[in-house]
């Protein structure tokens, strides 16, 4: 983004110059507290409420056929944050309505940059999740919001479908207006709920997988090509989602319960 700026003789100098500039200082500086300061923490009752409600987006089939569409995208996101940071280009990510996902990227067919990529899938919802949960034990719930938000901005850049573009674009305005505009209460509720959703909803698609894969399904998963680039059985990598996901819930819920 580009920024013009301009004096003129009539203006430059005059004693409103400083002020304006304490003024941005004055804000930038509020703007930094508000994100990186911390808020109290909730009522227990607040946090074990938003548990049964992540829970209840998460266990009924319906009603997760449209909610899973959120843990898909911190899935893909997962691979295209992972192939970035290994070093392999991101091409593009698409969105589905029956809430699959692809993500394409560029680079060595093999090797240690591939493997983390495929198993980032997976895993990223319940890392998210937790590393959401180590946030808000600390007290950070704004924090945790505006980095939701920024990772999904970045996520939108990359999106090359519009039901994709459309999906990350309300996810990131709730987000982002919940940050700015909710109180403290309800910013704490949505920040819980998300965790736990990320968490909760972070454990069923390991077990779907292993469904899909029992009955013949799915036979380029991504267990499947992990197999396939470490010739570890596919069971095997099953096995380190589960225990991803497990680990995740337990250690994050840990630290949410403030046990």
């Amino acid at each position: 983004m580009n920024e013009t700026h301009s004096a003129s003789s009539g203006i430059h100098g005059t004693p409103d110059t400083p002020l304006a500039s304490g003024s941005l200082g004055e804000s930038l500086g509020d703007l930094w507290d508000r994100v990186f300061s911390t808020q109290p923490a909730p009522e227990q009752w607040l946090v074990i409420a938003t548990a049964v409600l992540a829970l209840a987006a998460v266990a009924p089939r319906p009603l997760w056929r449209l909610t899973r569409n959120a843990i898909t995208i911190a899935h893909e996101g997962g691979h295209g944050l992972i192939a970035l940071l290994t070093g392999r280009s991101l091409e593009g990510i698409r969105l589905h309505s029956d809430t699959s996902g692809l993500t394409v990227s560029r680079g060595k067919p093999t090797g240690l940059g591939m493997i983390l990529t495929a198993a980032a899938g997976y895993t990223a919802p319940p890392l998210l999740g937790l590393g959401g949960a180590w946030l808000l034990a600390a007290d950070h719930i704004t924090l945790f919001l505006w980095l939701a938000t920024a990772l999904l901005l970045v996520m939108l850049v990359m999106i090359r479908n519009a039901y994709g573009a459309l999906t990350v674009i309300l996810t990131g305005a709730a987000f982002l207006l919940i940050s700015w505009l909710a109180n403290a209460e309800v910013q704490a509720a949505f920040a819980y709920t998300s965790v736990w959703f990320l968490l909760v909803g972070g454990v069923r698609p390991a077990f779907e997988l292993q469904s899909k894969r029992r009955h013949g399904g799915a036979p380029d998963s991504d267990a499947d090509q992990l197999a396939r680039l470490t010739h570890a059985p596919a069971p095997l990598w099953l096995f380190l989602f589960h225990a991803v996901s497990a680990c995740s819930l337990i250690g994050g819920g840990r630290w949410l319960l403030d046990l």
